[in-house]
């Protein structure tokens, strides 16, 4: 039997637990004929070695651990394959897989664009005017997104970061999306914020780039908070975190998938005119995954994919979620 083994980080808010433990079973849902477990790094139980353990239990021969994490850092490039080996080593007759974290991916530039349709103005602290702040028209010219992440120590990491925003901007009717963490590593969501306005943001979107709540979220709510309250004339918005979205349930199903018929795809794989051209045997790529190779696309990279549908080992289901 297969089983899917959701590797969180762990919070130490309760809530944010609680959130990813929703979320797997917004996951198992989709495949109700398969073992979906859930385990978590650090902070909170069950662990990894514990979520393994009662897969096993539920006769799990092949399990496939997902990293319910944004990028490979170094829990996803360190933490689990070590667990992994514990695993191997302990059940000789269960077939470990390591799928890919959630990583870059068009289903999470949609998901960014979901949520910056939703963001909501700043509460305005009593006593302030808050009609002067709402009644001004601003462009989309004098709007500046803010996309703040968590930030890590490994350059990959925040590299990746860097690409989403890009990604994003890219099919932002916005003059500026820009990048900031919120610790670790630079800029700083303080940097990030005055760089907005020294750009000339008339409104500034806040848009973290988090899976669930946690501390962290609480706390970027109260530094926009202050920050709005310290620039009155300036109109600031904050949209939510990715959440229960539909599609990262699709995007960990497409992961745990990847794992299960052992195809892990490169990013390149999923450009849409890469798959076009090979439909007219025009696109002679040798993709060995160097990516020395370079995509002079002028393109937009509106993709729709839905996940893989596969039969017998792998994921079977109609691989779509409706609604956003």
């Amino acid at each position: 039997m297969n089983a899917i083994l959701l590797v969180g980080h762990g919070s130490r808010d309760p809530e944010g637990n609680r959130e990813l433990l929703e979320f797997a079973q917004a996951v198992a849902d989709r495949v109700p004929d398969m073992c979906v477990e859930t385990c978590f790094l650090e902070l909170t139980r069950p662990s990894i070695a514990e979520g393994v353990q009662t897969c096993v239990e539920r006769g799990a021969t092949r399990v496939v651990l997902v990293p319910i994490i944004l990028f490979a850092a170094g829990h996803a490039k360190i933490d689990i394959p070590m667990a992994i080996d514990r695993a191997k080593a302990k059940y000789p007759q269960v077939e470990f897989v390591y799928g890919r974290p959630i990583g870059v991916h068009e289903k999470i530039v949609s998901i960014l664009q979901s949520r910056l349709k939703e963001a909501r103005p700043v509460a305005v602290p009593a006593g302030m005017d808050s009609d002067a702040q709402s009644s001004a028209e601003v462009t989309d010219e004098e709007t500046a997104v803010l996309v703040l992440g968590r930030g890590s120590s490994d350059p990959d990491a925040n590299s990746d970061f860097f690409k989403i925003t890009r990604m994003l901007w890219e099919k932002l009717p916005y003059t500026w999306v820009e990048s900031s963490f919120i610790g670790v590593t630079q800029p700083s969501f303080p940097d990030g914020l005055e760089r907005c306005l020294r750009l000339g943001a008339k409104k500034i979107i806040v848009l973290p780039y988090f899976l669930f709540t946690g501390v962290l979220i609480k706390r970027i709510g109260e530094m926009t908070e202050e920050f709005a309250e310290a620039h009155p004339d300036l109109q600031v918005e904050i949209g939510g975190y990715f959440g229960f979205h539909p599609q990262l349930v699709e995007l960990v199903l497409e992961r745990a998938n990847e794992g299960l018929v052992g195809k892990v795809m490169a990013n390149c794989d999923n450009c849409q005119f890469r798959l076009e051209a090979q439909e007219h045997h025009h696109h002679h790529h040798d993709h060995d995954h160097g990516h020395d190779h370079d995509h002079h696309h002028d393109h937009h990279h509106d993709h729709a994919h839905t996940p893989s549908v596969v039969n017998g080992n792998g994921i079977s289901g109609s691989g779509q979620v409706s609604g956003s």
